[in-house]
């Protein structure tokens, strides 16, 4: 009989999304009259198409596979130059200096932020913030580490800072924030590079709403923080960027620069470690997607990207909008496709669920799968059509006038 990795039996009973789905579709198998209005704002699944820029690069990339002449087999596992070099390039663009081999292209930064784990050993201290992104979680549970929470909570704007009287070797931040839709600037950021600094610390930054962030004043990189090149790595989607969540690319940074010192009293690299880890366990993201991820930087794709964008950001203002209107404190909405809401009338997050899907035939997602401060909360996302959006904040008017 196997010896099984039996830190799975210390998971949760059902993935979150996995969840709201089973009580979606038992809704809707009751009621199926009522379960064909159900309006879905709860996965941030997108629903614009790709930009024309992408798909003629997909379409080039199919047709090289047509011809032995252009045929392309195996790639690097780290990603095509060119593909590589563009994203670099885009980085440059937001004042951010990127060496194009501290970049690896993968199949997106849900993988990635939970892969990263192989290259950390037991018994370090691991900060998580609460509510957060269930990935970072659930793949640390499953290696059996044990994971300190980061409380975040109305009172500090869903942003925790770092404790200076207290050590940690692993440091999860995600800024815009999911599911908070919160977004640290840069005299927070630059304090949590100090504090990582100063502990030997590294920081795992999930930048995946980068695109999201029209204030200037907000950082979009963790590499724009002085220092942080040392201390930090970065991942990153074109999921919400460039409408990649069915296509599946993102990309994650890990600098050169970033090295330990080992208990042999080596010097590892972690940009060297993560390659190999890629090239042993990854065969690389498809040549067909990364020529659509090329172009997603070029000048016409991010004025693509962009319309889009400001679409799903139009979405959130409507939503926005109504909550204001309803004296219902929100949080988020503004640099990021996310709003985190308190639920109403003293509900707790899966009482809202239920009362939101069976009242109008609204599905959220309910801020207890967030973590223990998400209890009361409940996040709505932009990703769904403009009429779907502003139709199910009709309904929500009517139901807490």
């Amino acid at each position: 009989m196997p010896r099984l990795n039996e830190n799975y039996l210390n998971l949760k009973e059902s993935y979150l999304f996995s969840e709201i789905a089973h009580r979606t579709s038992s809704y809707a198998e009751k009621n199926p009259e009522k379960g064909a209005q159900i309006i879905r704002l709860g996965i941030g699944d997108v629903t614009r198409p790709l930009g024309k820029t992408v798909l003629n690069a997909l379409h080039e990339g199919v047709d090289a596979m047509a011809s032995a002449e252009t045929f392309k087999g195996y790639g690097p596992e780290q990603g095509y130059e060119a593909t590589r070099n563009a994203i670099s390039a885009y980085y440059r663009k937001n004042g951010v200096s990127i060496d194009p081999e501290a970049i690896f292209i993968s199949d997106g930064a849900k993988s990635d932020t939970g892969n990263i784990t192989d290259l950390f050993g037991p018994g370090n201290v691991i900060l998580i913030p609460d509510p957060v992104y269930p990935v970072y979680v659930d793949t640390n549970i499953m290696r059996g580490n044990e994971v300190t929470y980061l409380s975040g909570n109305a009172d500090n704007d869903f942003l925790p800072m770092p404790d200076k009287n207290q050590h940690a070797d692993i440091i999860y931040l995600c800024s815009p924030n999911n599911p908070t839709g919160a977004c640290y600037n840069k005299t927070q950021l630059t304090e949590w590079v100090e504090y990582a600094l100063a502990n030997d610390a590294v920081i795992l930054f999930d930048a995946a709403y980068e695109a999201f962030v029209s204030d200037p004043e907000l950082p979009r990189s963790i590499f724009a923080i002085e220092g942080a090149g040392k201390c930090a790595i970065e991942f990153c989607s074109l999921s919400k960027t460039a409408g990649f969540t069915g296509t599946r690319c993102g990309y994650t940074v890990v600098p050169k620069e970033l090295k330990f010192t080992a208990s042999t009293g080596a010097v590892m690299s972690l940009n060297a470690m993560w390659n190999r880890r890629q090239c042993t366990k990854f065969n690389g993201t498809s040549y067909i997607v990364q020529k659509g991820a090329e172009v997603v930087f070029s000048e016409e794709g991010i004025r693509e990207c962009q319309e889009n964008i400001t679409y799903y950001k139009r979405n959130a203002k409507v939503i926005a909008d109504t909550l204001t209107a309803l004296g219902i404190r929100f949080f988020g909405g503004i640099n990021s496709p996310y709003i985190w809401f308190e639920c109403p009338n003293g509900m707790d997050s899966w009482s809202c669920f239920d009362y939101l899907l069976e009242n109008i035939q609204v599905v959220g997602t309910p801020g207890a799968g967030f973590g223990e401060n998400g209890k009361n909360y409940f996040r709505l996302t932009a990703f769904g059509t403009y009429e779907k959006t502003l139709e199910a904040m009709e309904r929500f008017q009517k139901l807490f006038h």
